[in-house]
């Protein structure tokens, strides 16, 4: 199993990646650029969400080690502050799943804008060939 998850370096590197692409711009009036675009994001939206359970993975064994190594400080605490005291002690970790999350999130919003698009220009070209053929006659 562990030989299937990416280290937390790799998801950082691939993480900046899909980022970057998502804060690219593009115009609704580009049909073909649309059609790409939702080509790519359909890829980072599978692939973030690996991203997302690798960081999980990290996430739940940095916990598990921290939980240990930590055991008599943490019975000290009142269960809330336990959990922020465990939190801070994977916040790299956490910080990468939020990141993951927010990145798979936004790729199927951006998604969904896509196909918002698409099916406003199929419609808007089925109004003009409709406008088009109605002339004719």
């Amino acid at each position: 199993m562990k030989d299937l998850v990416a280290d937390k370096e790799s998801i950082k590197f691939e993480l900046k990646a899909i980022q970057d692409f998502i804060e690219l711009n593009i115009s609704e009036d580009e049909i073909t650029a649309v059609q790409i675009r939702g080509n790519e994001l359909n890829a980072y939206l599978a692939r973030s969400g690996k991203l997302l359970a690798d960081a999980k993975y990290h996430r739940d064994e940095k916990l598990k080690d921290s939980v240990f190594e930590n055991l008599k400080e943490i019975l000290k605490l009142s269960a809330t502050t336990a959990n922020k005291f465990i939190d801070s002690l994977c916040k790299e970790e956490n910080y990468l799943v939020n990141w993951a999350d927010r990145i798979n999130r936004t790729a199927t919003h951006q998604l969904d804008w896509c196909r918002s698009v698409l099916s406003k220009q199929k419609e808007e070209l089925r109004q003009s060939q409709y406008s088009w053929n109605s002339q004719d006659n």
